[in-house]
């Protein structure tokens, strides 16, 4: 049974982040008391109606018959209590129906979510996106007409970029738009990997879509934004008929099963232009960095998942002789299962750590209008995509390692953990893709000036460590202080790499990537550990936070230097 860490997360809010941290970003309209009732709702809901859907979504799936796709049994209640309950709206701006969670809340419940049932959980994320971008730029009759319905979760929103010929390149996209005589638009095109692109969950779906207009410029340049709807509406905000919008197939998939991923095809559909010509990708971007901020978020979920099971597997699990343990010892006593362990709870700790920090720059950005806090945000976002998914993958990986054979096989739960987990490196933007954003549009844009203030935040948190008078302390301050200088001298290098010649530069994008991950999970240990020992008395839970922050120093931190050699290396094919 998952348990969801809400405890973890009120440690955060009251004792890592500050005394009260979300009192701070929303000006006295939450606590952490407050957190942890919106938190506990959310858990409930989680394990209650998502997370006993996640094994039949994965083995039945949806399914597309007769044009028409359909969830697996239950899914359309569990939709329709999130709606109902107002959860779709939780992170949207109040002004168009939503709650107005700030980050450090919306992205909690996220993890949640996506713990329970993280296919699922994608049709939430992607209404929320869509939400967010139409917000941004759309024209108040647009907004009048779908917004609040996306919102509450009426409708769902997707996403429609990829093409066959148009993957990551998407100055390649074919899908045209042709202007009718009364304002709207003929789309035609065929978009493929399109996530929840058609389901029975509610009665309409709204697609914004890239496409290119006669006449447009080449390149990314040329593309536009539209609204595509599955039906269209009539004057007084109903269904009227049908779009010429056709769901041709469900793509076949390794795992999040559930999940509908449909190749649309439009031929003359009727769309409507969302913001300026030609400007479609950067309100596209609006979307995209949402569903970037989320799909790590899904990692995280997964990954928390994933070792639950395993933790709970190797407590219970007796076999062969444990060395200096008393015979019976399960197979959590066994050295190297035990170094597993603590490997996944470790890294799991840190990215939710992290998860919050980059929250509370994303709550100052947008309710203080922090300059400082909008570049630090803007540079973590590919490292935190990039990270979290990485290692759901390690992490699931080694989920069915500790199973053992009983782990490949279907049964036991963890083979799903590790197929659901795989895409997520992938959708959204490659880890690639995150490091060359990294390197190209986040360091070398500045001349390194916000890695440089990053890495000044993580060295004003040395200090309280090594006055914690705590052997863990003073060993991880110890460790992040060597990493940190490491890490300023291979940005230095990587910046020289970047002028003399920019593919060693990209060359190390994913090592520099992965680099400043394990720096920013050791920060986080940092801070966990000063707050640990502030505490008069050790509780478990503290104790566990202690072990952990001294085995991320020595098995994932250590892994600083070995990067550096790599990208101070270049290019070498």
């Amino acid at each position: 049974m998952y348990k969801a860490p809400i405890a973890d997360y009120d440690f955060l809010y009251s004792e890592v982040l500050g005394s009260d941290i979300l009192e701070v970003v929303t000006d006295g309209e939450l606590k952490a008391s407050d957190a942890h009732e919106v938190l506990t709702a959310a858990a409930e809901f989680a394990i209650d109606k998502l997370h006993p859907l996640n094994v039949v979504g994965d083995r039945v799936g949806s399914v597309l018959s007769d044009g028409v796709v359909r969830t697996p049994a239950g899914y359309q209640d569990a939709y329709r209590s999130l709606a109902g309950a107002g959860w779709i709206g939780f992170g949207l701006e109040s002004e168009i129906g939503g709650e107005g969670a700030p980050f450090l809340l919306r992205q909690a419940v996220m993890e949640l979510w996506f713990a329970a049932n993280p296919a699922f959980s994608l049709c939430w994320l992607l209404s929320t996106g869509a939400a967010a971008a139409l917000n941004a730029v759309a024209s108040p009759e647009l907004k009048d007409v779908y917004l609040s319905k996306i919102a509450s979760g009426e409708w769902t929103g997707t996403m429609n970029l990829t093409e066959s010929e148009a993957g990551t390149d998407l100055s390649a996209i074919r899908t045209n738009a042709r202007p009718n005589w009364d304002g709207t638009w003929a789309v035609t095109g065929q978009k493929i990997f399109i996530t929840w692109g058609d389901h029975d969950l509610t009665d309409n779906i709204v697609h914004l879509v890239l496409a290119r207009t006669p006449d447009a410029p080449p390149g990314l340049g040329g593309l536009s934004l539209f609204v595509v709807p599955k039906f269209l509406v009539d004057s007084e905000g109903g269904i009227a008929e049908r779009n010429r919008v056709t769901t041709v197939a469900l793509e076949h998939k390794l795992g999040l099963h559930v999940s509908p991923t449909c190749v649309l095809d439009y031929a003359d559909a009727t769309g409507y232009l969302v913001g300026d010509l030609h400007r479609g990708l950067a309100a596209m971007f609006i979307m995209m960095n949402n569903a970037r901020i989320g799909i790590g978020l899904q990692g995280l979920g997964l990954a928390d998942l994933a070792y639950q099971e395993a933790r709970d597997y190797a407590q219970q699990r007796v076999q062969g002789m444990v060395v200096g343990r008393p015979a019976g010892t399960p197979i959590a006593g066994h050295p190297d299962v035990a170094r597993l362990l603590l490997s996944m709870s470790s890294s799991i700790s840190a990215m939710r750590g992290f998860s919050m920090q980059v929250a509370e720059w994303l709550d100052r950005t947008q309710r203080s209008d922090s300059p400082e806090a909008g570049q630090l945000a803007d540079f973590c976002v590919p490292v935190l995509k990039g990270w979290f998914t990485e290692e759901a993958v390690r992490i699931a990986s080694d989920g069915v390692q500790i199973y053992g054979g009983m782990g490949f096989i279907e049964e036991a739960g963890a083979a799903q953990h590790y197929r659901d987990a795989r895409i997520t490196p992938i959708y959204e933007g490659t880890t690639a893709i995150q490091a060359n954003d990294l390197i190209g549009r986040k360091l070398v844009r500045d001349d390194g000036a916000t890695a440089r203030r990053f890495f000044e935040l993580i060295d004003s948190s040395l200090a309280p460590l090594r006055s914690g008078g705590h052997p863990v302390a003073a060993r991880t301050a110890e460790r992040l202080e060597r990493a940190l200088r490491t890490a300023r001298e291979t940005t230095q290098a990587l910046l020289s790499l970047a002028a003399a010649n920019p593919r060693d530069a990209y060359a190390g994008s994913v090592s520099y990537l992965t680099l400043l991950s394990l720096l920013a999970g050791a920060w986080m240990h940092g801070r966990m550990v000063t707050a640990v020992l502030a505490h008069t008395e050790l509780s478990a839970a503290d104790r566990q936070r202690l072990i952990e922050a001294d085995f991320y120093g020595a098995h994932h931190l250590s892994r600083v230097h070995a990067l550096a050699e790599a990208i101070s290396a270049g290019e070498l094919v």
